[in-house]
């Protein structure tokens, strides 16, 4: 196989639909992409909510790990994206308190306007410099907080997804800066918390951990994963991982600006 002894660089991919572990390696001087696995995402409707089956996509995710080393691929490092704005929460003994609910879910309607009655809506964009949509993770959380649900009571940290399955591979919990630009909580001219914005809305502070950027590495794959999976001490390292983040980043434009709406 073409693909045996080269260094090769695993991208997990997770959309609303579908995942997918792709590898990517240098092949005479160009890079090469190879789908390891393709598996579904569903959304479960369970009692009042939609859920992400967190779990099926975590085991997904390990069998793409296992088919790479299968398939003869000398991986170097891991990269994850998915979508934006969803999240979970860990407990102090970093376990995870429930599976993601889905930004479809209707527990943010309406949220925003009562957001509003505590912010003055102009100054939060020209400190957040996001699109207010309800889906965004701050609405989210305030209506965790409205309806005094428990899980935001005994969190320890909030992990976006991409956060979580690394937390999960590495068990190092850190929180990617363009993911955490989807959740409409970031100062975007101090690129880190705004603690303005999480103090006045009365959300717990310490959920919100350190901002990496892309290219620093998380952590590396805790014994057990390396070895359930046979890749054995390899680092999962940040990239863009809102999904979109990772797809402008690969545009190959170098001499000439471009702008995404």
């Amino acid at each position: 196989m073409k693909n045996i002894c080269k260094n090769t660089y695993l991208a997990a991919d997770f959309g609303g639909g579908s995942g997918r572990i792709i590898a990517g390696f240098l092949h005479q001087g160009k890079l090469e992409l190879e789908e390891v696995h393709r598996f579904p995402n569903r959304q479960v409707k369970l009692g009042n909510h939609i859920y992400w089956d967190f779990p099926a996509l975590f085991e997904d995710m390990k069998t793409g790990l296992k088919l790479a080393v299968q398939k003869g691929y000398a991986v170097k490092g891991i990269g994850i994206d998915t979508w934006g704005v969803d999240f979970g929460l860990i407990d102090k003994h970093g376990n995870l308190l429930g599976n993601p609910v889905c930004y479809r879910d209707a527990r943010t309607d309406g949220i925003p306007a009562e957001v509003f009655k505590t912010l003055d809506e102009q100054q939060h964009y020209a400190d957040t410099g996001i699109q207010v949509m309800a889906i965004n993770t701050l609405f989210q959380l305030y209506s965790m907080k409205l309806n005094q649900e428990v899980q935001l009571d005994v969190a320890r940290q909030l992990l976006f997804m991409p956060d979580l399955f690394s937390y999960f591979l590495t068990g190092v919990a850190n929180n990617e800066y363009c993911i955490a630009s989807t959740s409409e909580l970031l100062d975007a001219r101090r690129r880190n918390w705004s603690t303005s914005t999480i103090r006045t809305l009365g959300l717990p502070e310490h959920l919100f951990g350190e901002i990496i950027f892309p290219g620093t590495i998380r952590g590396t794959l805790k014994e057990d994963i390396a070895r359930e999976t046979g890749l054995g001490s390899v680092d999962v390292i940040a990239v863009g991982s809102h999904d979109t983040a990772s797809a402008v980043a690969a545009v190959p434009a170098t001499e000439y600006p471009i702008a995404f709406l």
